[in-house]
């Protein structure tokens, strides 16, 4: 299940959406960056660590979406770390009376019935201005961003070279957007969490996304930026992006393109109640 990706750093993905789990070798034990969606999957994560005699230090969860926040019993009963915005909005979530059901809703049915809600969520924030993850392993960045969903986080794992970034620079889905609210303008915060990845992306070798492939080079990286930045330019000038992965990089992704459809449709509702021009 798990390719080395850099020196001590390996990556296991998802069959159904694509998910990257990040796995960093510390020196007592292994950092678990976004554990995986379904329970076999994380299952056989953890029976690969084991035979790796690699305990499980600490996981951190880049943001609070359902597909970030789960767990596996047999990962063990590390520290679970996320920003202190994703941890709150994961509390705020939690302490509804029918949670467990809004998050069954929202799940692939493909796999609904194995994903295992038990320990979903469970996650310490660390305090605001947090740099680096607490373990005893190499140094990991925290770079918060308002990108995509509350509380996001890309974690550069610096003498490695290697940049988990989450829901973002995906070469199978386009920028996922936060919601269109009178507070909000989510194409904004989108490029400014991609500047805030611009400004590491000289110590990047490796970018690991969310969902999709990995890939080497600085250069590659920045092109995956661009890519970004070019869909959201044409979104918010009311243009149609010129964006391969809108009609599906493959056979079986065509659904992509409802993503964007439905971001296009939302936008154009924000702008039109703020009176936005274009």
């Amino acid at each position: 299940m798990l390719t080395q990706v850099a020196d001590g750093v390996l990556v296991h993905q998802s069959e159904l959406l694509r998910n990257n789990t990040v796995v960093v070798r510390g020196q007592d034990g292994a950092l678990v960056i976004d554990a995986g969606i379904t329970g076999s999957e994380m299952a056989c994560l953890a029976n690969d660590l084991g035979e790796l005699g690699l305990p499980v230090a600490a996981g951190f969860s880049t943001h609070p979406d359902w597909d970030h926040v789960l767990w596996h019993t047999g990962l063990g009963e590390p520290p679970r770390y996320g920003t202190a915005r994703c941890a709150a909005d994961l509390r705020d979530l939690r302490s509804t009376a029918d949670w467990q059901a809004r998050v069954t809703q929202g799940l692939p049915p493909e796999i609904a019935d194995d994903v295992p809600l038990g320990l979903f969520g469970l996650v310490t924030g660390l305090p605001a201005g947090t740099a680096r993850i607490p373990w005893d392993g190499p140094e990991v960045r925290i770079i918060e961003h308002p990108a995509h969903s509350p509380g996001h986080a890309a974690l550069l794992v610096e003498t490695r070279g290697v940049l988990a970034a989450g829901d973002m620079l995906s070469d199978v889905f386009v920028p996922m957007l936060g919601d269109f609210t009178d507070a909000s303008d989510p194409v904004e915060e989108y490029l400014a969490g991609l500047r805030a990845l611009e400004d590491v992306v000289g110590d990047v070798e490796v970018l690991v996304p969310g969902h999709g492939s990995a890939v080497a080079g600085t250069e590659n990286v920045r092109a995956r930026i661009e890519l970004d930045r070019a869909y959201l330019h044409a979104l918010r000038d009311g243009r149609t992006p010129d964006d391969p992965r809108i009609g599906g990089v493959e056979p079986g992704w065509e659904w992509v393109g409802d993503i964007h459809e439905g971001q296009a449709a939302g936008f154009a509702r924000w702008k039109a109640r703020r009176g936005t021009p274009g």
